[in-house]
């Protein structure tokens, strides 16, 4: 199978990857012309045969690619919207890119209650770090775009101030999808399992969601007051079982669930 990597844009019938891909693309994976990649730009999918490869000693690298014919590339059927709570970044960033891996179409990093401050006021020199992360996981599973990560529009200076995060509450109330579900330890929880047959996973094809919004917390759990906000705003609680387990064990299992059981 071949590989798949993201181009800015297509040129009529060439494109280019420039910088630290076309350096990775040409020094490691040994790109020659001839050789046939295939290229996205993150709304239709190209078979590019390699013409040219840069690699100088200084400057930017830079491949260039004549394209040959179209590859077909469907959309998921099922877009999930990954509500994260952060947690230590090594372990933030693993979800990241699992996450992506399982189809995740949008990721908010969320400030929760009892999310670690020095991380929330960190997250901002990590933005490019994440971006990287979600570029590279989707090329690796030949998604056809990455998954955008959101975080706060504010300007620099009050970003600066009051952090690039979301806090859980303005997450859970920005959050539009056709089902919500808020993941919980308490112990009178539902099973996901139940909550979505109650919310009708059993559907014809037909009636099948498009969007699904899944929000996960930090270690220590959500607070009461993050769970009534979250209800507030049309979060179902929802348990993965009577283990507790870890963010990342979480971010596998539901995401895995969800594209099961609604895709």
């Amino acid at each position: 199978m071949r590989r798949r990597f993201f181009v800015d844009h297509f040129d009529s019938n060439s494109a280019a990857i420039c910088g630290e891909t076309a350096e990775h693309l040409g020094r490691v994976l040994r790109a020659a012309p001839g050789q046939l990649y295939e290229l996205s730009d993150g709304r239709t999918v190209w078979l590019g045969r390699v013409e040219r490869v840069d690699l100088p000693k200084r400057g930017e690298s830079r491949i260039d690619f004549a394209l040959l014919e179209p590859v077909e590339a469907r959309e998921a059927p099922l877009r999930i919207i990954l509500l994260l709570a952060l947690v230590k970044f090594d372990r933030f960033e693993w979800c990241l890119e699992k996450a992506t891996e399982l189809g995740a179409s949008e990721i908010v990093p969320l400030a929760a209650a009892r999310s670690e401050k020095p991380l929330v006021a960190a997250a901002e020199k990590r933005r490019a770090r994440w971006e990287k992360i979600l570029l590279e996981s989707s090329q690796q599973a030949r998604r056809l775009r990455p998954p955008v990560l959101r975080l706060t529009n504010a300007p620099v200076l009050v970003a600066r101030a009051a952090g690039v995060v979301l806090k859980s509450g303005v997450a859970f109330a920005q959050a539009a999808a056709d089902r919500k579900i808020i993941l919980s330890e308490r112990p009178d929880a539902p099973s996901l399992r139940d909550v979505l047959g109650q919310q009708g996973g059993d559907a014809p094809q037909s009636r099948r969601v498009s969007v699904a919004s899944l929000s996960i917390g930090p270690e220590g759990g959500w607070t009461d007051e993050e769970f009534a906000a979250a209800r507030a705003c049309g979060f179902a609680e929802a348990s993965l079982g009577e283990s507790i387990l870890r963010t990342e064990t979480a971010v596998l299992a539901a995401m895995a669930i969800l594209g099961f059981a609604l895709s």
